[in-house]
């Protein structure tokens, strides 16, 4: 049997994670959180310690944007050469990590309505 990877959370996936739960108060769904932190521990981190290679390839994705495209570029450049940035969806969130060998580091996580909601106090 494989050695299982081990799943770390950074301190922006924590800090996601604290947004979530401020969102989700405000929208009066509290609850939900709950099971946000259970699907993780239960799901996401188990399935990630066993197929670290589950998300798609993040740095797979064209730049459709000069500005994407340099962004993209400098981000690679960042990169260790065995780090891979990975993307997956799991239920209502949208979950970023790098791969790195036997270490899957969770980096960020949002709800797929976070930003919806309130467009204008973000852009007034």
């Amino acid at each position: 049997m494989a050695k299982k990877s081990k799943v770390l959370l950074s301190d922006n996936f924590e800090r996601n994670l604290a947004d979530i739960e401020q969102f989700l108060v405000d929208a009066g769904a509290s609850q939900t959180f709950d099971a946000l932190l259970d699907g993780l521990d239960t799901q996401v981190i188990p399935n990630l310690e066993e197929f670290p290679a589950m998300g798609s390839l993040f740095l797979a994705r064209d730049g459709h944007s000069v500005e994407v495209k340099r962004a993209l570029t400098a981000l690679r450049g960042k990169l260790n050469k065995s780090t891979e940035l990975r993307v997956c969806l799991w239920s209502d969130y949208l979950l970023l990590y790098a791969s790195a060998g036997k270490t899957v580091t969770l980096l960020s996580i949002k709800h797929h309505r976070q930003l919806s909601f309130d467009f204008n106090s973000r852009w007034n």
